[in-house]
């Protein structure tokens, strides 16, 4: 069943990922931080709507047991609050290229994460791959002068939550709540700062922005629930070439359907890292035709010799 299909969950969330620059066009300008608030404050009740709804789901007294779990979901809330702010100045910014370099490169990231922490193993053509976007990014750094910080914020980032996700025991909605809770002072912070400060933009908005605000909970926590099940059900070198789809559909849409520019040597970058994909790609397919091959064959043994 495609449910527990680890790589299947994360490519799904990826496409989901990948065309949330539609949604967030309807937001131009907004301010970054009162979005992250705003989606904290929502998120909570959605996500204790949705826990209750969840069968094996950890009880509050095994939360508190395991202190270890307990200190990742603070962990894994911090780091997920940059990463989704970051991306969320890039997409009401016009800066969507910018958000779809920053995941291409967090591949190198989560494939580098998983190989130093949890020993995953590289093929020769995930090395490949590697090499073609490392080289890539250089070669856009090189020539247009500058480093990409922002991009570079939004792959590592997300890159470190994915592996502070593999240390945490609690079930799925137990996770993203405690998550989520443990951000609730921050949010409360940033309310208050924009207020004093006159920055907020919500307080002088009408009732469609502040619907749209809202809706920010379920927009981004749909597709994190399948990566948060996706981490449990497959590796970090996997969920490192499933991330390709995100950058890959978010490039398509700035260059297509918001009309970004593009320049040469981004355009270079971008080519070395999707020929870098094509290699995982056919690398992916083969082992998939050898696995069922093999069990063909497996299959037709055990027909031939019953007795064994």
């Amino acid at each position: 069943m495609w449910l527990k299909n680890g790589p299947a969950l994360a490519v799904l969330a990826f496409i989901l990922w990948g065309i949330t620059p539609l949604f967030y066009k309807m937001l131009p300008d907004a301010n970054a931080l009162e979005l992250l608030a705003q989606r904290l404050f929502w998120s909570i009740p959605l996500l204790l709507l949705l826990r209750l709804l969840f069968k094996n789901r950890t009880t509050w007294k095994q939360v508190w047991q395991d202190k270890r779990s307990l200190f990742c979901c603070l962990l894994g809330g911090a780091i997920m609050s940059v990463s989704w702010t970051t991306f969320i100045y890039a997409l009401t910014h016009n800066l969507v290229l910018d958000a779809s370099l920053g995941y291409f490169t967090n591949p190198l990231f989560s494939i580098a994460l998983g190989v130093i922490f949890l020993h995953d193993k590289l093929s020769r053509f995930q090395r490949i791959a590697v090499a073609l976007a490392i080289t890539g990014l250089a070669y856009q750094i090189v020539l247009l002068g500058h480093i990409p910080i922002l991009a570079l914020a939004m792959g590592s980032t997300f890159a470190f939550y994915g592996l502070v996700r593999k240390f945490i025991r609690y079930d799925i909605m137990t996770a993203l709540t405690l998550e989520t809770l443990w951000m609730l002072p921050l949010a409360i912070a940033i309310t208050i700062w924009l207020h004093m400060t006159g920055s907020s933009i919500l307080a002088g908005s009408g009732t469609k922005t502040f619907v749209l605000y809202a809706l920010t909970a379920p927009v981004t926590f749909a597709p994190l629930l399948l990566f948060a099940a996706a981490i449990k059900r497959t590796s970090l070198t996997v969920i490192g070439l499933a991330q390709y789809v995100e950058p890959s559909l978010q490039f398509l849409l700035a260059v297509l359907a918001f009309g970004e520019p593009i320049s040469m040597p981004k355009m270079i970058s971008f080519s070395l890292i999707w020929l870098g994909l094509a290699f995982c790609v056919y690398e992916l397919f083969r082992q998939h035709w050898r696995y069922r091959h093999l069990a063909t064959d497996m299959v037709r043994g055990k027909r031939n010799h019953p007795g064994h």
